[in-house]
């Protein structure tokens, strides 16, 4: 049953992925039975498993405390959710920790929380909450899981991010800490992201820039009456602070469809957009400006605004979105 709410039906909303994108979306994990049950296509909604980690193996960088507030961990011991599927996944290896105490099982949460699009993190409505997880599963092109060269230097390309935004009116969901296993870094690793609420305009509402390709239910771009207005704000919200990240920050945001939400006014325009994913930046700092560059421009560029302007002129004959893309480009 597809959501009530319009920003998780939005997350929720692809089939195809990218429909002009040369690897369609595909998943591994085995037979259907075994990730049916946390697909967000499949409109899934399910509780995380909740775990004891043994104090003097936990992990801890950065702001977690919105870990501790999903249970109750006995003495001597720290709470950590899991996605049940990834404890599947890892059942062979967690095993041992599990018979000698290091983990111990809690239960589940209360609530159920949503996968989004990017399969591994989920949201939790009631708690404004952004969890992402490691799944030893290959979606599309890669494994997804929390590699630890990542982990180790989130907080330092979180801040960078963060640094770079501050005087525009644009948001970066800040990946905020992350807590895992010392014997299990990678497999049991949680980044803490930040919700929604407190980055949004007043009366507006989000939505994941891929399903705006994809289609759903209310979608707004399909729906404007101005779609050349609707067009020229999307790209006043999308196009400068990706380029002023990276020209005036050396930050390179993997600005593509799934990592961009863009918030709309009760009239279904664009008034600002939200960035996400610490993982998937990249700073001058680490590598050249040249293949920074090329990586902007494929995200930003060939990945998203592309599908966008082909998106709407699919939906709105006759416009042609190119002048407008090149004038904000400029």
């Amino acid at each position: 049953t597809p959501p009530d709410d319009p920003y998780l039906r939005s997350e929720q909303a692809l089939v195809t992925g990218h429909t002009h994108h040369p690897a369609p979306k595909a998943r591994g994990g085995g037979p259907v039975a075994a990730w049916l049950p946390y697909a967000p296509e499949a409109h899934a909604r399910f509780p995380l498993t909740l775990l004891g980690l043994r104090e003097d193996t936990v992990v801890d960088e950065g702001d977690t405390a919105a870990l501790d507030r999903l249970g109750t961990a006995p003495p001597g011991y720290r709470l950590l959710p899991a996605h049940p599927w990834q404890l599947d996944l890892a059942a062979r290896d967690l095993a041992p920790a599990f018979a000698d105490g290091r983990l111990i099982r809690l239960g589940t949460t209360p609530f159920p929380v949503w996968p989004t699009a990017a399969v591994r993190t989920v949201y939790a409505p009631g708690r404004d909450l952004f969890l992402k997880f490691s799944l030893d599963v290959r979606i599309t092109n890669d494994v997804r899981r929390l590699w630890r060269h990542d982990l180790l230097r989130l907080r330092a390309t979180d801040t960078a991010v963060r640094g770079a935004f501050a005087g525009f009116d644009a948001a970066w969901q800040s990946d905020r800490g992350h807590r895992t296993a010392d014997f299990a870094h990678e497999q049991l690793a949680v980044v803490v992201r930040d919700g929604l609420r407190d980055h949004l305009p007043p009366g507006a509402t989000p939505y994941l820039a891929a399903a705006l390709v994809e289609g759903f239910d209310g979608n707004p771009l399909a729906a404007t009456a101005r779609p050349a207005a609707w067009w020229e704000a999307y790209l006043s919200r999308v196009v400068p602070p990706a380029l002023t990240a990276f020209d005036g920050h050396g930050v390179v945001l993997e600005a593509h469809l799934q990592n961009t939400l863009v918030a709309m006014d009760p009239d279904g325009m664009p008034v600002r957009v939200l960035y996400r994913d610490a993982e998937g930046v990249k700073l001058l700092s680490a590598v050249s400006r040249e293949a920074g560059w090329e990586r902007l421009v494929y995200c930003l560029v060939v990945n998203h605004l592309m599908e966008i302007a082909a998106a709407l002129a699919d939906h709105h004959p006759g416009l042609d979105p190119w002048p407008a893309l090149r004038r904000e480009l400029a």
